[in-house]
């Protein structure tokens, strides 16, 4: 049997947040007011990742929900009047104890490459200052993977933005993902919020298998031991003799998903599915997106086969 990552010697699942804005630079609510929020929510953990300004501290030490220190960088690299693309890229990682290079309070100033090529130099500075990556809501971006395929190093790539579904219908359902994962490329997918007013934030998450520490989450995120969710739970997802299974919350639509093959969609008149399988027998790797009567989705991370 192979078990997705997120579900073997299983822990309590934290519930977390990777991106998140406060008035530190262009959203609404304080990072105290952002935080207590979250913990409302229910949320575990979270990175606070104001654009180009990092952040270590718990703004609401009282509070009980662990920081993960970060921050979100930006570079337009083609502006004309009829239109923009841009790079935008979160950085998450350790306390400064352990090794990471950023210091409280650091401003970065906007990216200035002109190609992904060229990007590359910004997610090597990141990754040699201790913290993972991963790429920002591709769709508002204007990038279609071949814009950001060649970039390397980023161990996850937004599936879901609260922000952009909800401003734009954008960026809603794992986006360009399947191209990159068909290519051998091994990238996980999250769900943020990317919440700047108030009312954006908590809507998307992801639910890791982790001891509740930094580094612990972090690490855990780098080996894909997470899955993404906007309602829905996923208790179990695995391969064996063949056959790609999932135990989830009930569900209206259950997907068994990959490249170069058409997704394979198993039905429920009455959103009673809480168990669904199906032959991958030749596929490279399979993923499967969980869809509530209401249509939340919940996303797994693939199995490479």
């Amino acid at each position: 049997m192979i078990q997705q990552q997120a579900f073997t010697e299983a822990k309590r699942m934290l519930k977390g947040g990777l991106h998140c804005h406060t008035t530190r630079s262009d959203g609404r609510g304080t990072p105290e007011e952002v935080i207590r929020y979250h913990y409302e929510h229910g949320y575990d953990f979270l990175a606070i990742t104001d654009h180009r300004f990092y952040n270590f501290k718990n703004y609401a030490p009282d509070v009980p929900v662990t920081i993960i220190p970060g921050m979100e960088f930006d570079n337009d690299f083609e502006v004309k009047n009829r239109g923009f693309r841009t790079f935008h890229t979160v950085c998450i990682g350790p306390s400064k104890e352990d090794g990471n290079g950023f210091e409280q309070d650091e401003r970065l100033t906007s990216g200035t490459a002109k190609n992904q090529e060229e990007y590359q130099k910004y997610l090597d500075e990141f990754h040699a200052k201790g913290n993972l990556t991963f790429y920002c809501h591709p769709e508002w971006s204007s990038t279609p993977a071949r814009y950001f395929d060649k970039l390397t190093g980023n161990f996850a790539m937004e599936i879901w933005n609260s922000s952009s579904v909800m401003g734009c219908d954008m960026d809603r359902d794992a986006s360009y993902w399947d191209e990159l994962l068909g290519q051998g490329k091994i990238i996980y997918g999250v769900a943020t919020d990317d919440g700047h007013p108030m009312e954006q934030h908590c809507h998307g998450w992801v639910m890791v298998n982790a001891e509740n520490n930094i580094n612990a989450i972090l690490n855990a995120l780098k080996a894909g031991a997470f899955y993404s969710s906007c309602g829905p739970e996923i208790y179990n997802f695995y391969v064996e003799d063949g056959k790609a299974v999932v135990e989830c919350s009930p569900a209206a639509r259950i997907r068994f998903q990959s490249d170069m093959h058409p997704t394979v969609m198993k039905i429920s008149e009455n959103a009673s599915l809480t168990r669904a399988e199906f032959s991958v027998n030749g596929w490279a790797y399979v993923r499967v997106s969980v869809i509530d009567r209401d249509g939340n989705y919940a996303w797994s991370n693939p199995i490479f086969l």
